[in-house]
């Protein structure tokens, strides 16, 4: 796998689980409570990282406790904390998550706290590993400015530039211009091209909606109905594999972590785009979300398996 550099959240999950989600003004009793290492970057960077690619974050957390959690995390995991900056007044970004223990479905509420810190500048002081990557991997969790310094590198030093458009906010439609890979989620699909994405018929023409605001290439993930993917010529449909979930809070991070590894190392892109599928099926298997993202040779193991691919 090759070199995988962005900005990216950095955020700590705490994470309740119960017999069912309470409803407004419902009190539910929990049977758990987990603290670990969270937000839709670094999750990405921790599956990339994990599938075999070597991984740059370019975040902000604060000096508190939930910093340590990161700190344990990064140091466990040895992922470079090179461009990682400490906000000595600011808090670490939080998520509150609840999860519902019979349908390992979830609701998450993000708090960014020194997420929202992330600076043009800050990305543009990592301009050598620009120069240096195999691609580079960012989200919505962070800043615009951050996302489209990002993208202004990956486009001065040819780098595949894949954006997970992810959470969804209100933003220019020219932020999609020259991104080369954009991976949303029927959800976000819908509220950033204003097609419901019901249908494989729905699912091309979000894409041309997309593809019309200068995305190159465009992934849908569908959760159980697994992947869509076009560039506007060819067109390829991944199943979802059939897997028991305990938990799915990190299952699009970890394709997009999966993704971006496969697409560092050359694959093409119907490869790629199963290795990531593969990814996402092991992940929701665990709790967590960091946490729950897979090795590289668990995800050759099934990729052998479900796809009879040889890596």
């Amino acid at each position: 796998m090759g070199k995988v550099i962005g900005p990216g959240s950095l955020i700590v999950d705490i994470t309740g689980f119960a017999p069912h989600l309470p409803v407004a003004g419902e009190t539910t009793k929990g049977t758990t409570l987990r603290f670990g290492p969270g937000g839709k970057g670094s999750n990405q960077m921790t599956a990339a990282h994990r599938a075999g690619a070597d991984t740059m974050i370019i975040g902000c957390k604060g000096n508190d406790f939930l910093g340590k959690i990161l700190d344990g995390h990064y140091e466990k995991e040895q992922m470079s904390t090179k461009y990682i900056s400490i906000l000595e007044d600011g808090e670490t970004a939080s998520a509150l998550i609840e999860v519902d223990e019979e349908t390992a479905q979830n609701r998450i509420i993000v708090i960014l706290g020194a997420c929202a810190a992330v600076s043009r500048e800050q990305v543009m002081a990592a301009e050598k590993d620009f120069a240096d990557c195999d691609a580079v991997l960012t989200q919505f969790e962070t800043t615009v400015e951050a996302v489209e310094a990002a993208k202004e590198l990956a486009k001065k030093y040819h780098k595949p530039f894949i954006l997970n458009p992810a959470p969804y906010i209100d933003v220019p439609a020219s932020i999609f211009d020259g991104v080369d890979y954009v991976t949303p989620n029927e959800t976000e699909a819908e509220q950033f091209t204003g097609i419901k994405v019901d249908t494989v018929e729905d699912c091309r023409k979000a894409a041309k909606r997309f593809l019309e605001m200068g995305v190159k290439n465009v992934i849908i993930t569908l959760g159980v109905r697994g992947v869509f993917f076009t560039d506007g010529e060819k067109e390829l449909q991944v199943p979802a594999l059939k897997v028991k979930a305990v938990e799915t809070t990190g299952a699009g991070d970890a394709f997009n972590g999966g993704l971006t590894a496969a697409l560092s190392a050359g694959l093409p892109i119907e490869t790629a785009l199963k290795f990531a599928t593969c990814t996402s099926a092991i992940s929701v298997t665990r709790l967590g979300s960091s946490p729950s993202m897979p090795y590289r040779h668990e995800i050759l193991a099934l990729l052998e398996k479900e796809f009879g691919i040889r890596l």
